[in-house]
């Protein structure tokens, strides 16, 4: 008998074969399912052959016979690679937490993210991968954080992740910066002294101000229940701001700002005076006095 024909079903899609008179196999081009075989089962596509002769006689092998069932599973492998997307600390940003968590995801649509591949880097440090980053599930890939055990260095950090999916294709790695301040600004007042006592209804507020990781610094003077006043501060960090104050006791409270939020607060207090004493009275005794001899000098005086 003769064949009458030779079929491929292939993810439930049926391919006739014609004869290659050449060759004298049976062949058909086909076109690859469009999906990775990774999630089938024993990642690979069932391929069955199916041969018919003029009798009406059929043989049918697929992936599960003894002898050539090997020759029958079919691995595709997709060419898409995972995204990666870093949520957290956003880009450029500037905080004041010096263990921050960081947090991004990696998706794969077709063989999936491989977990294993998972990697970050901070700044040049070791690759930190496996169970120290937390990897939660989600539609097409993982959710990933990790938290620092050892406190950051104030200044700019850079971060970096890998990821890959089962079919090996490597996602563009992704990176991302931010800065840590966890110090205050710098503020010193060098005029007026605390608790100064003038007869001078103006003052002048000098001093400097700077931040080492977060300039520059904004700086507000604020007198007695008045209104905090913004105070331009000069590059070199120096401010000075005339103040005309009360009679009385002044309170001056200046506070520095740095990029991070982060606030130093200094405050003088300043006693104005502008009435002389009062003289009310003097005695002298005895007078009058021998020549060469002591007298006593008594002064009433109140202020």
């Amino acid at each position: 008998m003769s064949v009458k024909s030779v079929q491929a079903i292939i993810s439930g899609q049926t391919y006739n074969l014609t004869l290659n008179s050449s060759t004298g196999k049976y062949e058909a081009t086909v076109t690859a399912p469009s999906t990775s075989s990774y999630k089938q089962s024993g990642h690979y596509y069932n391929v069955q052959v199916k041969a018919t002769d003029n009798a009406g006689n059929v043989t049918s092998k697929d992936a599960s016979d003894s002898t050539i069932g090997a020759s029958l599973r079919l691995v595709v492998k997709e060419k898409v690679a995972p995204v990666i997307t870093i949520t957290a600390p956003a880009a450029n940003s500037l905080i004041i937490n010096n263990k921050p968590a960081i947090t991004w995801t990696v998706t794969d649509n077709d063989s999936g993210v491989n977990p294993d591949s998972i990697k970050l880097i901070i700044d040049t440090g070791t690759a930190i991968a496996g169970d120290s980053i937390t990897k939660t599930a989600v539609t097409g890939g993982y959710s990933c954080s990790y938290t620092p055990a050892t406190a950051l260095v104030d200044g700019s950090h850079i971060i970096k992740v890998d990821a890959s999916d089962y079919d090996g294709n490597a996602a563009e790695q992704k990176t991302g910066s931010f800065k840590i301040d966890t110090v205050p600004p710098t503020l010193s007042i060098t005029a007026p002294a605390d608790n100064l006592v003038t007869n001078q209804t103006k003052v002048s507020v000098i001093g400097t101000t700077n931040d080492a990781t977060s300039s520059p610094v904004t700086l507000t003077i604020k007198l007695n229940s008045g209104a905090a006043e913004n105070v331009q501060v000069a590059g070199n960090g120096t401010f000075s701001k005339e103040l005309t104050l009360s009679n009385g006791s002044n309170t001056i409270t200046v506070t520095a700002t740095d990029g991070a939020g982060k606030t130093t607060t200094v405050t003088r207090t300043v006693t104005v005076d502008t009435v002389p004493p009062v003289i009310s009275a003097v005695s002298l005794s005895p007078n009058p006095v021998d020549s060469g001899k002591t007298f006593v000098i008594s002064v009433t005086v109140s202020d």
